[in-house]
């Protein structure tokens, strides 16, 4: 692969990077980010790792830092329409021009990346981090790719970091068991650095403590250290170990949102403590004006689409949660999409018998599994079930069988989601 010599032919080159490519380790990004003269140690960050929620957490955070008149940076993966989602500069993603030009400048400094390609998130993670201190940022959120120990963002230099519920995914580079999934999610911890722990399973929890006791890390428990707790009216309240916050109103939706403002706040709280000042009105006006394309996204029609990215069975439990708070008497179409890695049967079993109709789509990834390929599986489960080669053909028929009250609702994979909205425009 030759080497880009403008913006464009630095993105084309960027995007020729295996998406789907995953190499654990951080040799190569430390060693391109030393090359690049350490450009992570030049603003304070957040990391967070998680199953779930950790991108939630990550958009609340963002949006009460800058609230609080931070220069603010935000690393997110996977994107849903366009790789400039994952790099954000006061909400705002990095454009073509300076995302190009980033490239061309780590790829100047660490030639090595041309004759020995780095993987896609690697190299967008090292791009990522020198894009922000390019600009100056004064703090920058990040967020795990996959796992945590080995995963690219872990060569970046916190003050905090956070770990949100931990469930089974990605078991084959994690581990089969809670405790060795949070083990791998704990390895963000750094010695001194304080975590953020959401309410864990018991074995999760057991095994973030074991190594922040063997690290030193002072550790801010959800339900020991801080909480969130849901008033009558809707609103939410927080207690931390100074902060104390009444009626707040959370611009995501669902009813964990709540348990990811706590998380939000409790970092938002030790980001305080650690010399990034948050007054207490950022923090609450970051909270009702966060965004998060795909997550319990609804775009307005006849019938409504419900966007979701849940992607795995503790996902698909929250959705469900969701669904009965917010659509409660609703009939339901699902149109369904999922990669072959992902543990689909208690998934299925969760989701498909709650709905009226189940329309089975392929995804644009080599990933994609087959609708065919467990055709009889969700026939089982639903009464309504039929396989399309195309997602048109499957949204077609969802919003065909959808009368008047009901809801096309579109989850499985956030590529399906990606998908969805690349065709809404």
């Amino acid at each position: 692969m030759s080497a880009p010599r403008t913006p464009q032919e630095a993105l084309a080159f960027f995007t020729k990077l295996n998406p789907s490519g995953i190499k654990l380790g951080l040799e190569r990004v430390r060693e391109a980010l030393e090359a690049l003269g350490h450009p992570e140690r030049r603003y304070p960050a957040l990391h967070v790792a998680g199953t779930n929620g950790k991108g939630s957490t990550c958009a609340f955070t963002a949006a009460a830092l800058q609230a609080a008149g931070h220069h603010v940076g935000l690393y997110t993966s996977p994107h849903l329409v366009r790789i400039n989602e994952r790099i954000r500069v006061d909400g705002v993603d990095i454009s073509d021009e300076d995302f190009g030009r980033a490239i061309l400048e780590v790829l100047e400094r660490y030639p090595s990346a041309v004759s020995e390609p780095m993987t896609y998130f690697e190299f967008g993670t090292v791009v990522a981090l020198w894009h922000f201190a390019r600009v100056g940022v004064d703090v920058a959120v990040l967020e795990t790719g996959l796992g945590g120990r080995l995963d690219a963002t872990t060569a970046s230099s916190p003050v905090v970091t956070a770990i949100t519920p931990v469930s089974f995914d990605h078991m084959e580079y994690l581990g089969h068991t809670l405790a060795a999934i949070a083990g791998e999610k704990a390895g963000i911890l750094k010695p001194g650095v304080p975590c953020v722990v959401s309410r864990q399973e018991p074995e999760a929890l057991e095994a973030i403590v074991r190594k922040a006791e063997a690290l030193g890390v002072p550790l801010w428990v959800e339900g020991k250290d801080f909480a969130g707790e849901t008033k009558a009216d809707g609103t939410l309240s927080y207690r931390g170990p100074s902060w104390s916050l009444e009626g707040l109103a959370l611009a995501l939706r669902g009813p964990h949102q709540k348990q990811n403002a706590a998380v939000a706040l409790a970092c938002l709280e030790a980001l305080h403590a650690r010399g990034v000042a948050v007054p207490l009105e950022a923090a609450r006006t970051g909270l009702a004006s966060a965004r998060w394309p795909g997550r319990l996204e609804e775009v307005p029609g006849q019938p409504p689409l419900l966007l979701d990215g849940a992607h795995n069975p503790a996902g698909v439990e929250v959705l469900l949660a969701s669904l009965r708070a917010l659509y409660a008497d609703r009939r339901i179409h699902l149109v369904f999409g999922v990669v072959g890695d992902k543990d689909r049967g208690p998934m299925m079993r969760a989701l498909f018998p709650k709905c009226t109709s189940v329309q089975l789509t392929p995804l644009e990834t080599p990933r994609s599994l087959a609708p065919a390929a467990y055709l009889d599986e969700a026939r089982s489960l639903c009464a309504d079930v039929a396989a399309w080669s195309d997602l048109d053909s499957a949204l077609d028929a969802a919003r065909r069988k959808a009368g008047q009250g009901d809801v096309v609702l579109c989850t499985g994979s956030l590529f399906l989601v990606g998908m969805v909205k690349a065709r809404l425009g």
